[in-house]
């Protein structure tokens, strides 16, 4: 976005705030007594229940009033969590957080009703996290831990967590009806009502969009389900819940700046307009909570084809370079936990104990050389069972009524096993070498202090070791099924340490606000690469950073929110092509504001900044920041609520996402050329809703 947008941009929150402001002390001086507010979420007081000041809630409240393009976007109420798209919205999204360009989640663990959502071994990436099954109006709270310091969580927690879980009731049924712009449509319908000796809810959503690209229609065709029953048991609570998604996509990749440049296509143009994708994925899942014991146990079906095409005609200047990837497995799991509450010599004192278990059965997980989504031949093929069991143990311990300390020991151990399921791939390649089994474990301790200043201000050191798993492919491969060379395998488990102090304050049911400080080393690694089916190597690394939140409730009506996020990231041994770290964001901003009306009016304003990153270890090569400003504006009357979501307000042309790295367009000379590829941001565009509570 250019100084002018952002200039305005900052021109309407200032407005808005002096206009707040100004209400405030109204209200404040003609009612000195304020009503009493429900408040939820970024207001709910964590001082004495929080490990870290980089930890908190946001309520379906919050989550609400934000006006959303992608349901991957959630996650940007993470404070400090950049949330961007480079292909098909059916995609899943890429993360940034905490100076780590997370891809589509390696090192960021994400949960909905106690189930996964990290896939380990995936066939596009290790880790992916598609968020696409979620409805957001079904998520009660979001829970987020950014750091290591939590025993309750393993596989993928460098840089944090998030947990979300969904209603077990509604206070209304609602009917949702949206147009927008590029013939977006979506239905939604949710209720939930008394019967059978407990609650049922269920919600069903339908979005259908043609996309804004010149050469291409998204045609994204999705439905969701959601259907839960809870009730009440003996001794606790008793949950049942199913969930469906189902969905197909066309895909805008990313482009070559050259090729807008030399006007063979504009920005919103395609290379390659025959890539895109489908995914579905069924779950059952069962929670029981008493008050000592929980325990939840689960089961995915999740199946996916994804075409893309990055390089164009680098590798195959006949063909091209289009492939498919195949992801087709089960998941099963489940996890129990105890606590219980004990007296140390006069201090209070708690103990939860945790189990995780977890089976990938992967049916298929492949690559394979493609012309229009037609199958040329297979570049690797395996079945994969993967097996984690992870057990852990936390202390609680209450020395004074200041001093708390919190200590966990957390223990996992992986078990891969791969079977390769062909001999000669497409460039005449044994992979019969690359099955095998592997098995690792691994050790994280971590711990906080917490001292309380006083009823308003709260403190933390943390420190706690964290790790992921990387892909089991990787852990045994020994051939590249390229060119059939010799490769080494990557090391099962990659641990990570963290350490933080922080600051929180919560001051007259107002001002919410937290300051940390932390830092992060990753030790040096291998990682297997979804899109070659191969290993690539990466190096040891640092990240230190500051991130700041407030959140302020200026009155009933108005609420103001600002969070910040500084992070200096860089490989820490030595090599002559640098020591940055391509896609590490240094500074990310974001704020906003909401408005509730007496007379049925609201309104929520909110602006996203990320800065420019380098995108390659040298540092020469660099993004351009980007800004993104969104408005939705909404009236209420009796049961009917009509909004507008104004997305991408000031039309920016900034970019969505930026790498930088080698490719070929038809008819160039046959070297590869390295050069920017980004995906723009999508244009302006316009979604009106109507509901109808019932």
């Amino acid at each position: 976005m250019n100084k002018t947008l952002l200039n305005s941009a900052i021109a309407s929150l200032s407005a808005a705030l002096s206009l707040a402001v100004y209400a405030s002390d109204n209200t404040a001086q003609s009612d000195s007594n304020m009503e009493q507010v429900e408040v939820t979420g970024r207001q709910i007081n964590l001082i004495g229940e929080a490990q870290s000041a980089s930890q908190g809630v946001v309520s379906q409240q919050e989550i609400s009033v934000r006006p959303l393009l992608r349901t991957g976007e959630v996650l940007e109420l993470v404070p400090g969590m950049v949330v961007t798209q480079h292909s098909g919205t059916g995609k899943a999204n890429q993360y940034f957080l905490r100076g780590f360009n997370l891809d589509h989640g390696t090192d960021f663990a994400t949960f909905v009703d106690d189930m996964p959502v990290n896939m380990r071994s995936h066939g596009h990436g290790q880790g992916y996290t598609d968020l696409n099954f979620i409805i957001p109006e079904t998520i009660d709270t979001l829970s987020y831990k950014k750091g290591a310091y939590y025993a309750d969580v393993g596989d993928f927690s460098g840089a944090g967590s998030a947990a979300m879980q969904t209603a077990s009731q509604l206070e209304w049924g609602e009917l949702s009806i949206s147009l927008g712009q590029d013939d977006y449509r979506r239905l939604l319908v949710t209720d939930s009502v008394k019967a059978n000796g407990g609650q049922w809810l269920y919600a069903i959503e339908r979005t259908t969009y043609d996309g804004p690209w010149t050469d291409i229609s998204e045609d994204l065709d999705k439905t969701n389900l959601l259907l839960k029953h809870t009730r009440p048991t003996n001794n606790g609570n008793l949950t049942l819940t199913l969930m469906a998604y189902d969905n197909s996509w066309n895909s805008a990749d990313q482009i070559p700046a050259r090729a807008a440049e030399q006007n063979r296509i504009d920005e919103l143009g395609s290379l390659d307009n025959t890539t895109g994708g489908n995914s579905s994925r069924y779950s059952f899942s069962s929670h029981w909570q008493g008050k000592q014991w929980q325990w939840s146990a689960y089961a995915i079906q999740y199946d996916m084809n994804l075409w893309s095409n990055f390089t164009y005609f680098l590798d195959d200047p006949v063909n091209g370079d289009q492939f498919e990837q195949v992801d087709k497995r089960w998941i099963y799991g489940g996890n129990t936990r105890y606590n219980i509450e004990a007296n140390l010599a006069g201090m209070a004192m708690n103990n939860q104990f945790g189990a995780e278990l977890r089976y990938d059965d992967i049916e298929e997980v492949g690559l394979y050389k493609t012309k229009n989504q037609q199958r040329l031949g297979t570049v690797r093929k395996d079945s994969v069972k993967e097996f984690s069991v992870g057990l852990y143990w936390e202390n609680q311990l209450q020395w004074t009524d200041n001093i708390k300390t919190i200590v966990g020991v957390r223990h996992d151990y992986f078990d891969f096993d791969v079977d390769n399921q062909i001999d000669n791939n497409i460039n005449g390649v044994n992979l019969n070498a690359n099955s095998g089994r592997k098995n690792d474990q691994l050790t994280s301790v971590k711990a906080s202090v917490i001292y309380t200043l006083n009823e308003q201000w709260e403190s933390y050191i943390s420190i706690g070791e964290g790790f992921h798993s990387n892909d089991a492919r990787g852990t045994t491969i020994v051939v590249d099924p390229g060119d059939g060379s010799s490769v080494n395998s990557v090391d099962p488990l990659v641990a990570s340490l963290g350490y933080e102090f922080g600051i929180r304050g919560f001051i007259n049911q107002q001002l919410n606000t937290s300051i940390s400080f932390w830092q992060l080393e990753l030790d040096s690694e291998l990682l297997f690469v979804g899109d070659a089916g191969n290993t690539e190597a990466s190096r040891k690394s640092k990240r230190s950073g500051v991130e700041l939140t407030a959140y302020y409730r200026l009155n009933d009506r108005w609420n103001f929110d600002l969070e910040y996020a500084f992070t200096d990231a860089s490989f820490t041994d030595s090599a002559d092509a640098g020591d940055e770290i391509p896609g590490s964001i240094e500074h990310v901003l974001q704020a906003g504001i909401n408005a509730t009306f007496d007379n049925g009016w609201f309104g929520s304003l909110r602006v996203r900044y990320f800065g420019e990153r380098p995108l390659d270890e040298s540092g020469n090569i660099t993004s351009d920041s980007s800004t993104l400003a969104n408005l939705q504006l909404g009236h209420k009357t009796g049961p009917w609520t009509i909004k507008a979501d104004i997305l991408n307000l000031f039309d920016s042309d900034d970019h969505d996402i930026d790498y930088y790295y080698a490719s070929r367009l038809s008819g160039e000379a046959a070297v590869e050329t390295e050069d920017t590829h980004y995906h723009v941001l999508e244009p302006r565009t316009v979604r009106v809703s109507a509901n109808y509570k019932f």
